[in-house]
């Protein structure tokens, strides 16, 4: 057997056991069989000493480690700083790994550090990309507090159609149109129950609701129907000074923070984004606007470093994969193993693509359902191929470096002539 490409040269190995206090090393010298290790603590000062012994070597140094959290990053950062080579290794293959050399399924800390160097003496690692040291770190952080925001406004604003709505003003549920508007959550915070209003005249509620409602068409008909619908509310007649009424504001006024909040980090990723040649590339392909832009770049990075769709795929957690064993063979199905907030954002970017006209995507799932539309086993299908559809293209496009062209005529790997994936083919 030929020898992995770290043992072809002299370089000492460094396998890393990362926790958030404390970090358990192992270190591996070449031609020597007895393995020296260190307990790092998460300090500058104890990370200067790894660094010197490191360095006390005088040989190329690889470290390799299981990403952890975020309790990985400023020990790698400052490794990586000081001119080591950085391994990433695979959670799913550690774990595979250590049951397979050790026979048990048990996990601590030195046993996970001498898998990690057995890994790294085989050559089954990954390569390390650090966000800051790639300037993609503020492009993951913009995303991740996208994320963030969007998750608590979205569970505050269940809680109030939920909780405060069917208490003091059932009726109101069927005025809003979408989560994204601020109007309503300002109308109710102004008016958060049906007796306020009615304690107006019509026209004095009109007057009054108008500048919160906004520039809306057919705005003073819609605040007429609300008016009239208070009149028959069955809310619970709480009064206006109560506590409860002041919870109910409370919560509308933290949506509405939460919406400000989302808007601006929109807008500033919108702006980050603005020159940056791999997002005008992504925001041609339909579906993907400046949040799915920004959710792939601060994910994936740099696409261009895989060098197939396949392994993009892969990354995805979009590859398929299928369990067999003897005469039995398990379903086809997709192996979820990867990048799961990418995964999410491809399964976004296809659904909304499939709603635009004039597009591959739509070609594709029109034709995928076209046996039975209103089969839901087939329509999930249907969306999950559409998924992996739009991880081709986005690879395709930022490596080709063109656009994507919505119906383009190549030649496949075969020879034959067909809608190619590359640019929005089939």
């Amino acid at each position: 057997m030929a020898k992995s490409k770290h043992m072809q040269e002299a370089r000492v190995l460094v396998g890393i056991d990362l926790s958030k206090s404390r970090h358990e090393v192992l270190i591996a010298m070449p031609g020597k069989t007895r393995r020296k290790r260190m307990t790092v603590l998460n300090s500058g000062e104890d990370f200067t000493r790894l660094i010197d012994v490191l360095s006390s070597f005088g040989l190329p140094v690889t470290i390799g480690f299981e990403a952890t959290g975020n309790y990985h990053r400023a020990l790698m950062f400052a490794l990586g700083a000081a001119g080591f080579e950085l391994s990433l290794v695979s959670s799913v293959a550690l774990a595979r790994t250590g049951e397979a050399l050790h026979n048990s399924w048990d996990k601590n800390d030195p046993k996970d550090a001498q898998v990690i160097l057995h890994m790294l003496e085989i050559g089954a690692v990954q390569v390390f990309c650090d966000p800051l040291v790639a300037g993609t770190n503020d492009i993951q952080e913009i995303s991740k507090t996208y994320e963030m925001v969007s998750k608590a406004k979205t569970e505050l604003w269940h809680r109030i159609l939920t909780h405060y709505l069917p208490l003091y003003f059932p009726e109101a549920d069927r005025f809003h149109r979408s989560s994204r508007s601020d109007w309503f959550l300002a109308f109710l915070e102004a008016s958060p129950s049906p007796h306020m209003i009615t304690a107006m005249g019509k026209e004095d509620f009109i007057a009054e609701a108008s500048p919160i409602v906004g520039r809306r068409v057919g705005k003073t008909a819609l605040l007429a129907d609300i008016y009239e619908t208070s009149k028959m509310s069955v809310g619970l007649p709480v009064d206006a000074t109560s506590d409860a009424i002041r919870m109910f504001r409370l919560v509308l006024s933290q949506g509405r923070a939460l919406i400000q909040h989302r808007n601006a980090i929109e807008a500033r990723a919108v702006e980050l984004l603005a020159h940056h040649p791999d997002y005008k590339l992504l925001t041609s392909i339909p579906g993907i606007g400046p949040i799915n832009a920004l959710s792939v770049l601060a994910e994936a990075g740099d696409v261009r470093r895989f060098r197939h769709h396949r392994q993009f795929l892969k990354f995805c957690g979009m590859d398929l994969a299928t369990v067999q064993s003897g005469s039995f063979r398990g379903r086809t199905k997709l192996s979820k193993y990867g990048n799961a907030r990418l995964r999410r954002t491809l399964w976004i970017a296809g659904q909304a693509a499939v709603l635009k006209p004039a597009n591959s995507f739509r070609d594709k799932f029109e034709r995928y359902i076209s046996l039975d539309r209103r089969t839901p086993d087939l329509r999930r299908k249907a969306y999950t191929a559409i998924a992996a559809k739009m991880a081709r293209t986005i690879h395709a496009v930022i490596k080709s470096g063109e656009p994507y062209r919505p119906f383009f005529e190549g030649v496949s790997p075969g020879g034959r002539t067909s809608l190619t994936s590359c640019r929005g083919g089939a």
